[in-house]
């Protein structure tokens, strides 16, 4: 069943002006969420190209930021690259 729904008093540009914000709005919040996304320790360890124990080993050194859900750790790829560019100015400065 389809529903009918009927705007009075608008103008086209208008119409057209509050699409079109709507549909931007929803699409920022999409970009937002992307960077947002989890990663396990094997697929750190693949992105980096390094072991999965050098990935443990930066996680209890506090080089990565990480959580634990049970018994998996999840590295949020954001706060991933934030470490990797604190990583690289760190290197930088000596």
């Amino acid at each position: 069943m389809e529903t009918i729904i009927q705007i009075h008093g608008l103008s086209k540009t208008e119409f057209i002006s509050i699409i079109e914000t709507v549909i931007e709005d929803k699409l920022t919040s999409l970009k937002e969420d992307e960077g947002n996304e989890n990663l396990t320790v094997q697929q750190t360890a693949k992105i980096l190209g390094v072991t999965e124990l050098t990935i443990h080993n930066y996680i209890k050194k506090g080089f990565i930021p990480a959580s634990k859900i049970g018994r998996r750790i999840i590295i949020k790829s954001s706060e991933l690259d934030k470490a990797l560019n604190e990583v690289k100015s760190l290197k930088y400065k000596r």
